[in-house]
């Protein structure tokens, strides 16, 4: 009875292995056609003319990248005009008011050029001035300390 048994567990075994490599030769089949069909798509035929394409590809990419860094470089250039730098003071220029009402703001660009405005706030009045900068330097009025003060801020970024 035993030796029965034996045959039977060998049989199922042998079962067993004959429906996986059913199973995996179907699934190499479908491989093996879908990378037929995949390959008929292609319109190179050979490795060497896949090859060409993409190293022709890469000198394309390689143009662009070229180009697309000129353009930063100019971008960069261009940039320097923006205004990007400012600054702040706040202060009390009189004895007879409360609070600091008055300020200094500077507004530069990346050369340091630009403007500081200056409001200076009495009792009886609110004076607004504006004086032009050129290189982190006044142009045609001399800077109060407070003014002087605003630009070196702004210059070295300090807000």
């Amino acid at each position: 009875m035993e030796f029965l048994q034996v045959q039977n567990y060998q049989a199922y075994l042998l079962a067993a292995v004959f429906i996986w490599l059913a199973f995996l030769t179907i699934l190499q089949a479908i491989v093996i056609r879908h990378h037929r069909t995949q390959a008929k798509v292609q319109t190179y035929p050979n490795l060497t003319q896949i090859l060409e394409k993409l190293g022709k590809d890469l000198n394309l990419n390689q143009n662009k990248v070229q180009q697309i860094s000129e353009e930063i470089a100019k971008i960069k250039i261009a940039n320097k005009k923006n205004f990007q730098k400012y600054a702040l003071v706040r202060f009390n220029p009189f004895e007879d008011t409360g609070g600091d009402q008055s300020f200094v703001t500077a507004i530069l660009d990346g050369q340091n050029n630009g403007l500081v405005i200056s409001s200076l706030h009495s009792r009886g009045a609110t004076r607004v001035y504006a004086k032009q900068v050129e290189s982190g330097q006044a142009t045609t009025h001399k800077f109060s300390r407070e003014e002087q003060e605003v630009v070196e801020k702004a210059a070295h970024g300090i807000s």
